[in-house]
């Protein structure tokens, strides 16, 4: 059983800057996938970003150019840099890590994004 922990989140103005991080009880190297999920109050949850085992990315298109998802095997952990916030970023950001039929998701660390 493989635990997923997400820290980083907080309050931030407009046009700052987070990162958030996820590490894992085991190793990441060996997870086909990981990726950042959010999900505001009153809507479902959506993907941010996505890293594969390969290291290929991909990027919800709102977040693109703004975001950057990233990951250290050796540290086995996951990052997330939110650069250039707006306050439609404000969530909860989930992390998920997968394992062939295994699914693991943290739970969650909340960022606002506000004055």
């Amino acid at each position: 059983q493989v635990q997923v922990v997400e820290s980083g989140g907080g309050l931030v103005q407009p046009g700052g800057s987070l990162r958030l991080s996820c590490a894992a009880s085991g190793s990441i190297a060996i997870m086909n996938a990981m990726a950042w999920y959010r999900q505001a109050p009153g809507k479902q949850r959506e993907l941010v970003a996505s890293i594969t085992l390969g290291g290929s990315t991909n990027y919800k298109d709102s977040v693109k150019g703004r975001f950057t998802i990233s990951k250290n095997n050796a540290a086995n952990t996951m990052y997330l840099q939110m650069n250039s916030l707006k306050p439609e970023d404000t969530a909860v950001y989930y992390c998920k890590a997968v394992r062939g039929q295994y699914v693991y998701w943290g739970q969650g660390t909340q960022v606002t994004v506000s004055l």
